[in-house]
């Protein structure tokens, strides 16, 4: 369809729970096949929760999708709480790979802001 968005919307991708060797993988062809549907113009982004942060890491991060996801315009989010969960720094994450305080806050935030709302 790739109608543009209205403006100040997006697509937020939720990231959590179990097994997240498998879902982040999911989330980030899921987001990068959103933005190439959704066209110029649609911001997308991924919200990680949970213990699957520490997979965002400069040491375990997966590095050739995280320039994909960038590349594509994509915001790859860490939930603050979460990295404090895992004893994990800001500074050890991946490049690019930003962080919000809270992912249960942001991810409110944006469906206040009309954004749409995916769980992987």
């Amino acid at each position: 369809m790739n109608e543009n968005p209205t403006p100040g919307s997006g697509l937020v991708v939720h990231g959590t729970g179990p097994a997240p060797e498998a879902w982040l993988p999911a989330a980030m062809r899921t987001a990068l096949n959103a933005a190439a549907d959704l066209g110029e113009g649609a911001a997308v982004e991924i919200v990680v929760q949970g213990p699957a942060v520490a997979l965002l890491t400069a040491a375990q991060g997966p590095a050739a999708q995280l320039e994909d996801l960038r590349a594509a315009g994509i915001a790859i989010l860490a939930c603050g709480n979460s990295l404090r969960s895992a004893g994990i720094d800001e500074g050890d994450l991946a490049a690019g790979v930003g962080t919000v305080p809270a992912a249960v806050g942001h991810l409110a935030r944006r469906q206040w802001d009309g954004w749409a709302y995916m769980r992987i």
